[in-house]
């Protein structure tokens, strides 16, 4: 995987133990520290034997650029988390965050016609948009703090098929909600908690997932909300990327097994970390 930072990661664990239990000797995946103007150059020294990288921020728009080959979901969000090696040497950029948030949130109940409110304008949130487009909302609201930010969401919203409606950070007035998606970094969300309608049945789901449960799923957790933690987008969309590098069905229990066991051990030893790969 490639990023900046990405020493906090728990991808390596999750692929690693994937390879482990489908038996695919030789397989490795690592780690590279690397910045957006350091991407050209890594890509075109890697080898044949890289069968794809993991992208993670502050890349995820650089590798789309260098992508020969786009899917429609990356190019709808503007980003790719995933890069897969063809046999010509080329590079397919695609976005796995996606699917993995409509499988988590399909998980919990979503169905369509649900209406989503989204904290936060950032690339989670693009991929919270073409979720809630793929699993038919009935409405969609961004609650943000910068008009541009939510500008540029708008573009996403018209690429993936759906309607945005922007309500100002300060005064989040949004009506009932079916699903909660906190895209924001670790403590931004806490000042809302209060002031959002939180009720049972409600899905909501959290990007972070360390520190958790944060406040905000502590309160949705107390009004009998369904909570979705990032650390089920983390292993969702990284089965995505096993299955597109390997070409072999991703055997799930284990990576599921391998990644709470390393979440628990970190919080032992009281590594903090937020959302992201």
């Amino acid at each position: 995987m490639v990023g900046k930072p990405i020493a906090h990661s728990l991808s390596p664990v999750i692929h690693n133990a994937g390879y482990r239990a489908a038996g695919l000797t030789g397989w490795n995946y690592t780690a590279i520290e690397c910045a957006e103007v350091e991407l050209p150059e890594l890509l075109a020294g890697l080898g044949p034997q890289w069968a794809g990288l993991s992208v993670t921020m502050p890349l995820k728009e650089t590798a789309l650029a260098l992508a020969g080959e786009v899917s429609p979901v990356a190019a709808a969000t503007g980003a790719a988390n995933t890069l897969v090696r063809r046999p010509d040497g080329g590079w397919y950029a695609d976005n796995t965050d996606v699917p993995g948030m409509v499988e988590v949130l399909r998980a919990a109940g979503v169905g369509a016609g649900a209406r989503f409110t989204v904290l936060g304008a950032g690339g989670t949130a693009r991929a919270a948009l073409a979720a809630a487009a793929a699993l038919s909302a009935g409405s969609v609201t961004v609650v943000a703090r910068r008009p541009e930010a939510v500008r540029e969401l708008e573009l996403v919203a018209d690429a993936v098929g759906v309607t945005v409606a922007a309500v100002p950070w300060a005064r989040p007035a949004v009506g009932d909600i079916d699903v909660l998606v906190s895209t924001v970094p670790k403590g931004a969300a806490d000042e809302l908690v209060d002031r959002l309608p939180l009720r049972p049945a409600m899905v909501c789901f959290d990007a972070i997932y360390d520190p958790w449960p944060t406040p905000l799923a502590s309160a949705a957790e107390a009004a009998g909300c369904r909570v979705v933690s990032g650390l089920d987008l983390l292993l969702a969309q990284a089965v995505g990327q096993f299955e597109q590098f390997t070409g072999a069905v991703a055997p799930v229990p284990a990576m599921r097994e391998a990644l709470h066991g390393a979440r628990s051990g970190r919080r032992g030893a009281g590594q903090g970390q937020h959302h992201g790969q």
